[in-house]
């Protein structure tokens, strides 16, 4: 037996007040019963546990950064092909769109933390593998990180939102600042850890014990929350059918492109225009640095406005033009093309999220349509990585990606106008009576 919960074709003109603090998708809104925040013993172990999700938010990016600035040497002493090296940067990516469906499985079976728990312990094994000389065990590691990336990128959000959810505002800011942080400390600092051990491999191992210490600080933690019986109690009909739905999803995935091609291969371009190593890692902390400040400015900037569609345009065009500059303008000014790229790119972040709640009538469908967009979304997004790459390899230069960069800009552009009309996706949340629990 089903019931209708909710209907679809809510025009969006009234916009739900709370929505900056609504930014962070529950991706258990469909567990029944919903799960449980943790029982703190003290004030003290609610500030211990609020510390170590926003630790764990820092190690979701940096497998990303550290690769790409010491990619010519990666190629250099393991005689990776650019294709080979192509298909390295594109390989977590792809892990984003392909495990991050399961997630919410294993959470009603598991439990959230218990399940952020093991993907806290893979993505430090899998970094740590990537210090081993090994071009296998570098792919598998990376692999393993991505895989274990995916299912944090969906849970920690929902986690942060339910146990915190009268300081939501304040932890999606420390949220947002430690994934940016993370991104900058890497890209910043891998080289400069390489120079001090004198291994690549081993400076790509280095960002495996932070991840180690997050995981030792949040075991008893994780272990201490005990996890409920739990079924899927809703199911939302017609997103995959709905316009709208993937205009959102193309839009989370095109700016997500852009964004992999900056952490992927920016480094790399700038090395070859002649920027020494340590310069062109610094250039792509400041541009991820810059990011904090839109990712936090613009989800209050666009509830305000009537619509999204010219904060996304926006926002797309500083995010391409800025790297279109840092690819072809005289040297002197890519500083100044590396903070403009970082104002869109790190806006962008935050509007692609910020649409999903917007354009969903209630939270059962933000859940479905954040799971759209992920899934889909970073499949398409690792195109954007893998094709730059290759047309390297092809070319023998950077210089021709410039089509590309604008192909993805101009398809983030167009989508992210669609996304960004005031409506509410064409989907029902359906809840499913009669159903029998299933313990974790």
């Amino acid at each position: 037996m089903t019931v209708n919960i909710s209907a679809s074709g809510v025009s969006g003109s009234h916009m739900v007040p709370a929505a900056l603090e609504e930014q962070l998708v529950d991706a258990e809104a469909d567990s029944l019963p919903p799960p449980a925040s943790p029982k703190f013993g003290s004030p003290a172990a609610r500030l211990l546990f609020a510390i170590s999700l926003v630790l764990i938010a820092f190690n979701l990016r940096p497998i990303f950064p550290s690769l790409s600035v010491v990619l010519p040497e990666v190629i250099r002493d393991t005689g990776l092909s650019t294709v080979g090296a192509s298909l390295l940067t594109t390989l977590p990516v792809l892990c984003l769109g392909l495990f991050a469906p399961f997630a919410p499985g294993l959470a009603q079976r598991y439990g959230a933390e218990r399940t952020l728990m093991g993907a806290l312990a893979l993505l430090a094994f899998g970094t740590a593998l990537r210090g081993i000389d090994s071009v296998t065990l570098l792919f598998f590691g990376t692999f393993a990180a991505g895989a274990a990336i995916a299912v944090s990128n969906v849970l920690l959000p929902g986690v942060v939102k339910r146990d915190f959810p009268e300081r939501a505002a304040i932890m999606t800011g420390l949220y947002t600042m430690a994934l940016c942080a993370g991104s900058a400390a890497a890209a910043g600092l891998t080289l400069p850890i390489e120079h001090v051990l004198g291994s690549w491999s081993a400076a790509l191992a280095t960002w495996a014990a932070p991840a180690v210490v997050v995981l030792l600080l949040f075991i008893p933690q994780a272990l201490r929350v005990k996890p409920q019986a739990a079924h899927t109690g809703f199911r939302v009909e017609g997103l995959w059918r709905d316009r709208l739905a993937w205009q959102v999803t193309l839009f989370t995935g095109l700016q997500s492109a852009l964004a992999y091609c900056v952490f992927g291969w920016l480094a790399p371009m700038l090395r070859e225009r002649g920027f020494e190593p340590t310069v062109a890692g610094g250039i792509v902390s400041l541009s991820v640095m810059v990011q904090v400040v839109t990712c936090l400015a613009v989800p209050s900037l666009a509830v305000r406005c009537k619509d999204q569609r010219g904060v996304n345009i926006a926002l797309v065009l500083c995010a391409t033009i800025g790297l279109v500059g840092m690819m072809f303008a005289p040297a002197w000014s890519v500083l100044f093309w590396a903070v403009m790229q970082g104002i869109g790119q790190g806006g962008l972040i935050a509007a692609a999220m910020i649409v999903i709640v917007l354009r969903s009538s209630d939270s059962h469908v933000a859940a479905h349509l954040s799971g759209m967009a992920q899934g889909v979304g970073y499949v398409l997004a690792a195109i954007g990585p893998l094709l730059l790459g290759l047309i390297r390899s092809w070319t023998g230069s950077f210089d021709a990606a410039v089509a590309l960069i604008v192909v993805l800009g101009l398809g983030a552009g167009l989508a992210g106008a669609g996304a960004g009309r005031a409506l509410h996706v064409g989907a029902r949340t359906v809840r499913l009576e009669n159903r029998k629990s299933r313990s974790r």
